[in-house]
């Protein structure tokens, strides 16, 4: 996007440089990979997410916090119950591009291929 582009639509180039790194320091943990992979499959509340990755709750809803302040998943309330569910879920391409080039390089240096633990099926070393 040129900078005539950008100034068109109202944001700054430094914006746009900063959106990349800010969004790869909110992936920076698997556990709020985890929690995007899960919430790929459908909304969930923050006792379910406990319960699905068995991490304390006040650890969930710390990983939620990042999540939801960068923009990554939303939150909706209905009666007494928040529901999580992602924003974008072409983060899931983009997670799932970054998994392909980490096992092309496991690949190209002849090593086994990992499952993490709780990770959906369809993410599986193949």
């Amino acid at each position: 996007m040129g900078e005539t582009e950008a100034a068109t639509t109202g944001v700054s180039i430094t914006e746009l440089e900063e959106f990349v790194p800010m969004m790869c320091k909110a992936l920076n943990d698997p556990k709020r990979i985890l929690i995007l992979l899960i919430l790929g499959e459908a909304p969930h509340t923050v006792s379910e997410l406990v319960s699905l990755i068995g991490a304390p709750q006040a650890n969930v809803s710390q990983h939620l916090a990042v999540l939801r302040d960068r923009g990554i998943i939303e939150a909706q309330r209905e009666g007494s119950n928040v529901w999580y569910r992602l924003r974008y879920p072409e983060i899931l391409d983009a997670l799932s591009v970054l998994r392909e080039i980490f096992r092309a390089e496991l690949r190209r240096k002849g090593a086994i291929i990992p499952q993490p633990d709780g990770w959906p099926d369809h993410w599986a070393a193949s």
